[in-house]
């Protein structure tokens, strides 16, 4: 379901510099700089605090997401949350490929492939994906709602390919 070859555009302004993509204001950082910095905070607040604050920060933002780049193309339902998970993978996040979605009861399964934070932390025997979560849960939400669905949702990371003998993540939205 998920489509890796860059199609989107980048559009920057000559007078800012901002970058836009579907007219949503981006940034292009290095790999290593933006993990770099999530390994220094996870350290001085440890994996569980700042997998929460992830959570929340991410719950709120692919809202957003959705809601804008569902108007900008017109998409609803699958195709958005579909859209999200291709755009996710054509900016170097890692490959997202869903294997199961069922909005209507809240329900998703997204395998990850070739995950950032896994090609930066390695194998330490443990789910480094975590940020991720709260996308997930986020986006589904604010399908659903504009769906007219009454469903909320919460997503957990069940394997990370950087855990021993995983080759690679999955995620489960699940309903509250």
């Amino acid at each position: 379901m998920t489509t890796h070859a860059p199609d989107m555009p980048i559009d920057v302004d000559s007078e800012t510099g901002v970058w836009t993509t579907d007219a949503l204001p981006m940034l292009y950082v290095p790999r290593h700089f933006f993990v770099n910095n999530h390994m220094a905070i996870e350290e001085e607040l440890g994996a569980e605090k700042y997998a929460e604050i992830l959570y929340k920060a991410g719950y709120k933002s692919a809202w957003y997401w959705c809601e804008k780049e569902a108007a900008e193309h017109g998409l609803s339902g699958d195709d958005v949350f579909i859209h999200y998970m291709n755009r996710l993978s054509q900016r170097g996040w890692g490959f997202f490929v869903i294997e199961e979605l069922d909005i209507k009861n809240g329900y998703a399964r997204v395998r990850l492939e070739h995950s950032a934070f896994v090609y930066q932390y390695g194998k330490v025997n443990r789910k480094v994906d975590y940020m991720f979560t709260g996308w997930f849960a986020g986006a589904m939400d604010q399908i659903a709602e504009n769906l007219g669905y009454s469903v909320r949702t919460k997503a957990e990371q069940t394997r990370c390919a950087a855990e021993d003998g995983c080759d690679d993540g999955l995620f489960e939205v699940t309903p509250l």
